[in-house]
């Protein structure tokens, strides 16, 4: 099994605007980009999320439709592969060059500002275009960055939507329609989602606690990844297995036995030729709501995958919807990569009180340390949205 090469990575999230801060910062379980803000909820009361720190990149010189906090963080995890990217459109022609991008907001905290602008002065702002909110606007946007002609789209199934990114762009290449996809997702804080989630009593009033007999709700957070994904050979980050299933079970609470979950897993493992249990680290979708967080156990334990080290990293990113399937992808690549020089492990954050009612896993404690060939993370989403991806390295 050769895999997919995922030879070039950038990432920005509450951890950091850079690899080697993401991976700093995550590898010492850090919490502190998980931050206080009071003009998110309409009531006001102030809410935990994660939050790429200022200053970001400038678009000043782009035009205005182009111009949101959601392009600035796809500006800033490109500029970590644009030389990687550059030698592949020489190589390949910008015409076999692709983006599949993941995202659940595109621009519509731009739209929220505008729509404010309307109330309080009786006309929308004059650089404002509703192109900003589309969401095709992150793909238009890296494909311009990229000087690509190639496929160009946005896939948002909520928050698997990157992580089915990652399997759509493998698809591409198996096709031969393209010779490299950048492929990733990107999302930004809003109001629209901090309130739909507050609506459905999903919010955590602090920290998320994932696994947790005190858990309450989620984090949502803010970020991007992007990655440049070839069928070249050679001695980097693979993808090794994809699966997806759809239970449809309800529009926003999961199987409870997981149904389409273990599909997606079993699919991703035999694509990568393993056995759940065969995997070295696992990267919990790990939301920290009651109904995610029950299924996700049960499923792993049926698939005997209970004494595989694993964490929910999203007690230190916070749910970034759209993007954290390409975030956790990205966390599991430097957990694979030479960044890694100790063998660590992502720390499981949360308060260490277990919940005696889920089916126990193997949480990783800080420090924890273990070579590392095969993980999975899970991206699990509304609709009953399901996607497992297998991320190796060959030793």
């Amino acid at each position: 099994m050769t895999g997919y090469s995922l030879s070039a990575m950038g990432v920005c999230c509450a951890l950091g605007k850079d690899k080697m801060s993401v991976w700093e910062s995550a590898s010492q379980g850090d919490r502190t980009g998980m931050v206080l803000r009071a003009d998110l909820l309409i009531d006001a009361q102030p809410v935990r999320v994660g939050q790429v720190a200022d200053p970001l990149p400038i678009l000043s010189e782009w035009p205005s439709e182009l111009r949101s906090r959601n392009n600035q963080l796809a500006l800033l995890a490109f500029e970590q592969i644009r030389d990687e990217v550059e030698g592949a459109r020489e190589r390949f022609g910008a015409g076999r060059v692709g983006v599949v991008i993941g995202t659940s907001t595109s621009g519509i905290a731009e739209g929220e500002q505008a729509l404010r602008h309307y109330q309080q002065k009786g006309s929308m702002p004059p650089d404002y275009h509703y192109s900003k909110q589309e969401m095709m606007a992150p793909a238009d946007f890296i494909a311009r960055l990229a000087c690509v002609t190639g496929p160009s789209y946005v896939i948002s199934t909520a928050c698997s939507s990157s992580a089915r990114a990652l399997m759509s762009a493998r698809t591409l290449l198996q096709a031969d329609l393209v010779d490299a996809v950048i492929v990733g997702g990107v999302d930004s804080l809003c109001q629209l989602t901090l309130n739909g989630f507050k609506a459905l009593e999903s919010i955590s009033a602090d920290l998320c606690q994932p696994f947790s007999l005190n858990r309450d709700g989620i984090n949502i957070g803010e970020g991007a990844a992007l990655f440049l994904m070839t069928k070249e050979s050679g001695d980097s980050v693979r993808l090794f297995g994809t699966g997806a299933a759809s239970d449809a079970h309800h529009m926003s609470a999961p199987h409870p036995q997981g149904r389409g979950a273990r599909k997606a897993i079993e699919q991703a493992c035999r694509q990568a030729e393993l056995q759940p249990g065969d995997l070295d680290y696992i990267n919990l979708h790990g939301t920290a709501t009651r109904l995610n967080d029950s299924m996700e156990s049960h499923v792993l334990n049926e698939l005997s995958a209970m004494a595989v080290p694993a964490s929910s990293t999203k007690g230190m990113t916070g749910h970034t919807l759209g993007a954290a399937g390409a975030i956790e992808a990205a966390l599991c690549w430097l957990t694979l990569s030479d960044l890694n020089t100790g063998d660590q492990l992502l720390p499981h954050c949360w308060d260490n009180q277990p919940d005696p009612e889920l089916a126990p896993l193997a949480f990783v404690e800080k420090g924890q340390c273990r070579p590392v060939s095969r993980c999975l993370s899970n991206s699990f989403a509304f609709g009953g949205n399901n996607l497992a991806l297998i991320f190796g390295r060959d030793r």
